[in-house]
């Protein structure tokens, strides 16, 4: 084997990992919708846990990418650690699609049907296909599509070259000699191990010992431990990702590597004693590339049926090794491994902002009841819900921007930026409540108090603010946009009933009914429930102009209230009806 053959080698195994990671990313973006329903079933229960993450390895093709997305979930809360034992024992199993699909390469028979099965016949095909889907298909959600195949090809490929650059190894008497070294169970599984921990994949070392078979020179006793250090190795990436992380997503990197470890060493051990006692007869046959797949697969199935019923003792053993600190975690409200997996990551920004909503706008509702029924613990929960929102705001703005420069499907692309914009009228009305409980809290300590036709007043308008406040948040965590429609209405009532309680106040006033010092308070009162209401119309104007892929906010409100839409001006005037201040 020449300096040359190193080199086809080389490349070979750069368009392998070039086209995984391409089908992989693809697929993962294609699979967006079936990802994000990983957060509305996580589960306790084991089995079902161990299915989702079967399905979902065996959508992205990647345990590693699995296992480092269930380290994120740990350590920010959203799944526990008896959740992750499930799904990182399925995410094992589920890895072992790709070295069936990779087994193809080893397919032999000269009839048409069994020609076109290998990849070396199809793949060029499924490459042309993808290209002229990117080329000449405008609609960018069918382009994942396209990638998937043409991922799939340059994977082949690379399979291809590296068989062919390691051809000349099956005439050379020093290569065979390495291999032998290999049946040794302990090299075998530190080769396998160590290798798969350098590549960080172990689909991808399980290709490259497939191409290696096809030299002929690599037996079932060389191939065996090195699969099952292959398990091991894979393991790397979730340890690494664990660094800096929670006592808990430690333990669910702990759990990952017990799990691999201990079942590598008790099914070599199970084989070798067999082998002494038995004899295989297939030891020291040649391998072929649906042998290793056949290997991996049923080695994984093994240790599933070895461990699964100890998953809570590998849950204690992890505890032992990771014992608790006298300091308390911090659970991570964002964590950035789940950015490795942006349609997942979209989906916890939402549910993080569906949280800060529902905060800021029973703050801001606490707050309109203690204007009448001041309560000193509603206005310390005031204050505090102000710091959380504002640490929201924060954590919120920086992950989003960093995940709106990542690669994401139209969908998310829009959902990004919908969340971007939202977060900051959130942040708003939070500040709002605080300034009403500043009018609470001088309407408390210089013990005022409004006349009696101002506090009736005063309350339908905070009838109406509370109303839109329920209409968007329910327009919002639903993505219901015909409530959303329905919000600038009743904005435009608000607007209206600020301008109508400001000219009876100042009716009052001439009639020496109410004080000036009162009439600021309510000045400030009036001036912050309708920003908040605008705030209100803005997230629902953000939902109806982003699903409709425009962004002239402006532009539609003023196309409602001034062009005298039809639709807008019967409701405005339904629900002025609604909220109709008594005659004086």
């Amino acid at each position: 084997m020449s300096i040359f053959n190193v080199f086809t080698l080389l490349g070979g195994l750069a368009f392998f990992l070039y086209g995984m990671n391409i089908m992989g990313d693809a697929l993962e973006r294609k699979a967006g919708s079936k990802l994000k329903s990983i957060l509305a079933n996580l589960t306790s229960n084991t089995f079902k846990g161990f299915l989702l993450g079967l399905v979902v390895t065996a959508v992205i093709q990647s345990s590693s990418a699995t296992t480092v997305m269930v380290v994120g979930f740990v350590n920010s809360g959203i799944m526990t650690l008896h959740q992750a034992v499930g799904v990182i024992m399925g995410a094992n199993l589920g890895t072992s699609v790709t070295s069936w699909l990779l087994s193809l390469t080893g397919i032999e028979g000269d009839t048409f049907w069994v020609q076109m099965l290998k990849p070396a016949s199809f793949t060029p095909l499924l490459a042309f296909i993808g290209i002229v889907m990117v080329m000449f298909i405008k609609d960018k959600r069918k382009h994942d599509t396209a990638y998937i195949l043409i991922g799939f090809a340059v994977l082949m490929f690379g399979m291809e070259t590296m068989s062919g650059a390691v051809e000349p190894l099956a005439e050379s008497e020093k290569f065979q000699q390495i291999l032998l070294l290999f049946s040794n169970p302990i090299l075998g599984l530190i080769v396998g191990t160590v290798f798969t921990a350098i590549v960080q994949s172990s689909s991808a070392s399980v290709g490259i010992l497939q191409a290696l078979t096809l030299t002929g020179s690599v037996t079932y006793a060389t191939a065996i431990p090195i699969v099952m250090g292959q398990n091991i190795g894979t393991c790397v990436s979730a340890m690494i990702s664990s660094i800096g992380a929670s006592k808990n997503a430690k333990r669910t990197a702990v759990i990952h590597l017990s799990f691999n470890l201990i079942s590598a060493v008790i099914c070599l051990t199970v084989y070798y004693l067999l082998n002494t006692i038995i004899g295989f007869s297939f030891v020291n046959d040649t391998a072929n590339p649906l042998g290793i797949a056949v290997v991996h697969t049923v080695f994984k199935i093994f240790a599933l049926a070895l461990l699964m019923p100890f998953s809570k003792q590998l849950e204690k053993l992890s505890y032992i090794i990771i014992k608790d600190g006298k300091d308390k975690d911090k659970v991570s409200l964002l964590d950035e491994r789940l950015l490795s997996t942006p349609p997942v990551a979209v989906e916890r920004c939402k549910n993080i902002t569906f949280d800060m909503a529902e905060i800021s706008m029973q703050s801001l509702k606490n707050s309109m009841d203690i204007i009448f029924r001041y309560s000193k613990d509603k206005a310390d929960k005031i204050l505090k819900d102000e710091d959380i929102v504002d640490k929201y705001e924060d954590e919120l703005g920086s992950y989003l921007v960093k995940l709106g420069a990542m690669a994401l499907s139209d969908s998310d692309s829009r959902e990004v930026s919908k969340l971007l914009r939202i977060i900051g009228d959130l942040e708003r009305i939070s500040d709002h409540s605080v300034n009403i409980l500043e009018s609470a809290n001088e309407i408390q300590s210089k013990n005022l108090s409004f006349s009696a036709p101002a506090q009736k007043e005063l309350s339908v308008m905070i009838n109406a603010v509370s109303d839109i406040l329920d209409m968007t948040l329910d327009a919002f965590r639903n993505g219901d946009l015909k409530k959303a429609y329905d919000v600038e209405p009743l904005e435009q009532v608000v607007d209206n009933l600020q301008i109508l309680l400001k000219k009876r106040h100042v009716s009052r006033l001439r009639k020496n009914e109410c004080t000036i010092e009162m009439g600021f308070v309510l000045s400030d009162l009036l001036t912050n429930l309708e920003r908040v209401s605008d705030h209100c119309s803005n997230i629902a104007v953000c939902m109806i102009e982003i699903a409709h892929e425009s962004f002239d906010t402006h532009g539609y409100i003023q196309e409602l209230k001034l062009n005298h839409d039809k639709e807008f001006d019967e409701n405005v005037q339904k629900l002025s009806k609604k909220y109709m201040l008594e005659s004086v």
